[in-house]
């Protein structure tokens, strides 16, 4: 939901009919593979491929051109036992698809049962935006939400029944003129085109941002937030950006992923710390970095992993320039690693790599970044499983 718009055609690539596509290695011709990509983790299907082996270079998802996305999102993640990883991708004919685990009824296609391959979530057109969060999928659809999977921290805002997953989109009550979603850790998060924010389902660490700790069923507004251009949703905090250039952030602040020189919770926004001139904001899972007007890349939060990138394994309670970064498009992490696509086509990693989740072909954390893909590639975003340990490219 914190990804920017601008998609790459390319010009090589006409009707796309196949049905299944090649694994092709990292180091493909560049310019000549069309293919969403995806590597890591693989157990509940979650990289689209058919398979459910895990991926140390980016294979491609079954069927899913890049020109066809206009916006992915991955969900779940988590311990092996349970593990609920998932993906969906908002098409430009405004279709959605959905792959993986489907423990909550998170794939929106009336079952329960895991798919290793994309499918249409049926009934569901002219959407705009998607989100996935750790159980449950946000879309925004003329300008109302659409919510499923699991209920069971009212994160779908339906004010209905806790118990049973919601296999089928169905709508949030009350909101209109949404902007965009985000789906976190149990909890959900609308910008209205007011630039006002709503949230809803799980409170705890004062994630929803409304003064308190309680678990809402309905979306509510936050207070004393206005003119919000674009908000990034981490597993239990939230980044939001203002119009005037400023970066405000709420919920737990644990490993500083607040950003406020403070490992302390906020049930309300509060300052991001020594940040102006931001033009973009990204959430991993227990992390923030912000694009500055100038290029540069800011980050802060948990760091245990060396995910933030800045040469240490501390966590950051305000943010640091990551000299190393430039050009960047779009970041996402899970847990404890970090994807970066980059102007040039190519996309990096940094952090743990134990499960392969950065995509280089080992299983080595670097001392710095590595590269999953090459330069020229045409990837201009990518996303990742809430908490797990996969990545996608498109």
């Amino acid at each position: 939901m914190h990804h920017s718009k601008r998609i790459t055609l390319l010009a090589a690539v006409t009707a796309v009919t196949a049905l299944a596509a090649p694994c092709l290695s990292a180091h493909a011709v560049a310019g000549t593979d069309p293919w969403v990509r995806a590597w890591g983790e693989n157990a509940q299907g979650q990289l689209g491929n058919g398979s459910v082996l895990a991926q140390q270079t980016p294979a491609a998802v079954t069927g899913i051109t890049r020109d066809d996305v206009r916006e992915m999102s991955g969900g779940g993640g988590g311990a092996a036992a349970a593990a609920n990883a998932f993906a969906v991708a908002l098409l430009k004919d405004g279709t959605v698809k959905s792959w993986g685990s489907n423990t909550t009824g998170q794939l929106g296609n009336g079952t329960t049962t895991a798919q290793s391959f994309p499918a249409t979530v049926a009934g569901l057109s002219g959407v705009a935006e998607v989100s996935a969060g750790l159980n449950h999928v946000l879309a925004v659809k003329a300008g109302r939400i659409l919510a499923w999977g699991s209920n069971a921290s009212k994160q779908l805002g339906t004010g209905q029944d806790t118990t049973n997953p919601y296999r089928t989109p169905i709508p949030v009550q009350s909101l209109d003129k949404v902007k965009d979603v985000g789906a976190g850790c149990d909890f959900s998060v609308a910008l209205r085109q007011d630039g006002t924010v709503w949230t809803w389902g799980k409170g705890d660490n004062g994630r929803l941002g409304t003064g308190n700790n309680t678990t809402r069923e309905t979306p509510q507004k936050v207070p004393d937030l206005i003119d919000v251009e674009s908000v990034a949703v981490g597993c239990d905090h939230v980044i939001a950006l203002t119009a005037d250039g400023t970066v405000k952030a709420w919920g737990k602040g644990a490993e500083g992923q607040l950003g406020n020189d403070s490992t302390a919770d906020s049930n309300k926004p509060v300052d991001v710390a020594y940040l102006d001139a931001v033009a973009r904001i990204f959430a991993t899972s227990a992390s923030g970095f912000a694009v500055l007007d100038d290029g540069s890349v800011a980050g802060w939060g948990k760091n245990t992993d060396r995910q933030l990138g800045d040469g240490t394994n501390a966590n950051r309670t305000t943010p640091v320039v990551l000299d190393t970064l430039k050009g960047v498009q779009s970041i996402a992490g899970g847990a404890d690693f970090t994807l970066a696509a980059l102007d040039d086509g190519s996309v990096i990693g940094w952090g743990a790599n134990g499960a392969a989740q950065l995509g280089d072909g080992s299983t080595t954390a670097p001392t710095g970044t590595t590269t999953a893909l090459p330069p020229g590639s045409g990837i201009t975003h990518v996303t990742t499983t809430m908490t797990g340990k996969s990545g996608f490219a498109y």
